[in-house]
Formats: structure tokens, C-alpha cells, sequence
């Protein structure tokens, strides 16, 4: 396909750190060529994750990005448009769903490359829109659950009362779900304008953040949390550790210098109640599962807004003000 090659691309990046919106500048680069383990997407959606913009604010340097100019976003869906000579599971016209790694990015794009290892197929049944919100929210949401709560998804086992807070979020709106097809109760926070709508994705209880219960993370049915899915930041250990069962543990995924001084001290102590830190691991499989659940309608991906590649940097804008509800979606 050395036709694909020469041809350029409509895209997005930036080439420093910091600038936040206006950072981003459009350009037109080389559509990329696969290489041998990658199969080359034409982009029918991508997402944001608040991931993406910390990297631009320089908060992994000097690991990522790991050059500039880079092109943000890693999680996409699209069609197979060409593959490296060493792929076998997709060919041209396949639609896909694929997590393209914080080190490569690339998804604010028309085209983009993915590795084979980290790309899955998307049934009709599930949007371009609803795939490229799973990889990087769905997958921590996942193994927050699963792995780190040990909640079975089948809805075996003893039930578990697990607490999501900032439930409205990418993270959260999945991982509401996600508890709930396990034997779990679920308290879930947020603020009051999603109360029902949090509700609606299945949680028993729901509390305004900015209540004195909300606040202190009370249950209003008075449960310890087996389990605490932590999705935003600024919450002490001194909030938790009251409300948790005597072997509970909370799930930080935006672990920050205190969380992970906080974590170093639980485990010195030998405490029951425990703090753990979470790095998204992807996997193909686990991506899959997410998929299959969407087709089956046992799984959603909340959709907060769409914007056009044209208007990414009102998207970005809108992701780093932090009220989105679900996913905010960039359609080429």
C-alpha cells in the first residue's frame, strides 16, 4: 500500500510541554506505516483521558512523551486499512477497537498505527463512539474490580460493598457497572446533578461530594466498604479509614506523593486496612471482554460529547475542566 505513504493526514500535537488548548496545533503529517506487528487504522473515533493532558503538562516527564511533536490520545476505534507483513488476526475492513500506548499515541489523527497485541475486534453492534471510550477508562475500571476488589463478575461469591467516588467520570461510570454485575453493594459519589443518572447505571446508594455524608463518605446504610474504587484526588486516608470493613482497601488510581507515602506506611505497619495504588495493565483480552459486554448490553460507555478533529482543543479544554459526565469523544 506505498500509495498510503506518501499521502498526509490531518492531525494534532504539540511540541512541548505545557499550553494546555492552546498547545495544540493542527498540521498535516505523513499517514504513518505500519510496521510489522501494527495494523494501520483509519480513525472513526477517539478518546480523552485526563492522562493524556497531564502528559502534556509535563507530569510523566521526562518519560513521556517520549519525543516531540507528539500526537495525544490512545484510545481509538476504526477500520483496518492496511498490516504489517507479520499480522494475522485482522485484515483490510476489519473495525476495531485499540488502546495505542502513551508512549506512541497518535490518536488525534485521521490514521493511526496500533499493535495487533493491543487491538480487538468490534462487533455492529457496538458504536465506533462507544469502543473508543473502553481501552485506557474501561480497562482500569476493570482490573479495579476484578483484580484489585476481588469482585467476581459472574456474580459469585460473597457480597462485597464497594464505594466508587467521582462516579460521573470516565472511570467511574464504568466501574458502577462493572461492580454490578458482581454480588456487590454499591455507594457510589458525585455531584448533584448525576445523583439519578448514577443511580440509573445501578448503584444502590449515591451521595453529593459536597455534603457533609458525601464529604465524609458516609453510607446512608451504615456499610464499612470492602472496597474503595478512588477516582479523584484530594480525599485523605483520615476520610477513608473510618468508613472502611476491617480488611478494607482503597483503590487509588491517580495515586499521588502523600497516597503513595500513605501506601509505604500501611504495609510497614502490617494494617489490615490497606492502600493500593493502581497502574492500568492492558490486555487484549480484558479489552474484549469490555466489547462483548457493550454488545450484550450488560455495559455502557457514557457519552459526555462528541467534537470534530477540527474542534479537538475544545474537547481537550472541556477535559481538563473536569465535569464531564462519561466519555468526551473526537470524531475525524
Amino acid at each position: 500500500m506505498a500509495t498510503m505513504e506518501a499521502k498526509l493526514m490531518h492531525a494534532l500535537q504539540y511540541a512541548g510541554y505545557g499550553g494546555g488548548p492552546a498547545g495544540l496545533k493542527h498540521v498535516e503529517v505523513p499517514i504513518p506505516t505500519p510496521k510489522n506487528d501494527e495494523v494501520l487504522l483509519k480513525l472513526e473515533a477517539a478518546t480523552i483521558n485526563p492522562i493524556d493532558w497531564k502528559v502534556q503538562k509535563g507530569l510523566l516527564r521526562p518519560f513521556l512523551p517520549r519525543k516531540f511533536p507528539y500526537i495525544p490520545a490512545t484510545d481509538v476505534a476504526g477500520e483496518v486499512v492496511d498490516v504489517g507483513q507479520g499480522v494475522q488476526k485482522f485484515k483490510p475492513g476489519d473495525k476495531v477497537v485499540a488502546f495505542l500506548t502513551q508512549g506512541n499515541g497518535g490518536g488525534f489523527a485521521e490514521f493511526a498505527t496500533a499493535s495487533e497485541s493491543l487491538t480487538v475486534t468490534r462487533p455492529p453492534e457496538v458504536s465506533a463512539a462507544e469502543g473508543a471510550g473502553l481501552p485506557v477508562a474501561g480497562l482500569t475500571a476493570h482490573q479495579c474490580v476484578t483484580e484489585a476488589a476481588g469482585v467476581k463478575l459472574d456474580g459469585t461469591g460473597p457480597q462485597k460493598n464497594i464505594l466508587v467516588t467521582a462516579a460521573s467520570g470516565g472511570v467511574g461510570t464504568y466501574a458502577v457497572q462493572l461492580a454490578k454485575l458482581g454480588n456487590t453493594h454499591v455507594t457510589a459519589t458525585c455531584g448533584a446533578r448525576n445523583i439519578e443518572f448514577i443511580k440509573s447505571l445501578g448503584a444502590d446508594e449515591v451521595l453529593d461530594y459536597k455534603s457533609p455524608e458525601g464529604a465524609a463518605l458516609n453510607s446512608p446504610s451504615g456499610r464499612k466498604y470492602d472496597a474503595v474504587i478512588h477516582c479523584t484526588t484530594g480525599i485523605p486516608w483520615s476520610t477513608f479509614e473510618p468508613n472502611l470493613s476491617p480488611n478494607g482497601k482503597v483503590i487509588d488510581i491517580t495515586p499521588s506523593p502523600t497516597a503513595l507515602l500513605t501506601f509505604a506506611l500501611k504495609k510497614l505497619t502490617f494494617s489490615k486496612k490497606q492502600l493500593v495504588p493502581l497502574i492500568m495493565n492492558a490486555k487484549a483480552e480484558n479489552l474484549d471482554y469490555l466489547v462483548r459486554l457493550v454488545k450484550e448490553g450488560k455495559l455502557k460507555t457514557v457519552i459526555d460529547s462528541k467534537y470534530p478533529l477540527s474542534k479537538a482543543e475544545e474537547a481537550w479544554g472541556k477535559s481538563i475542566d473536569g465535569h464531564a459526565t462519561g466519555k468526551i469523544i473526537l470524531e475525524p
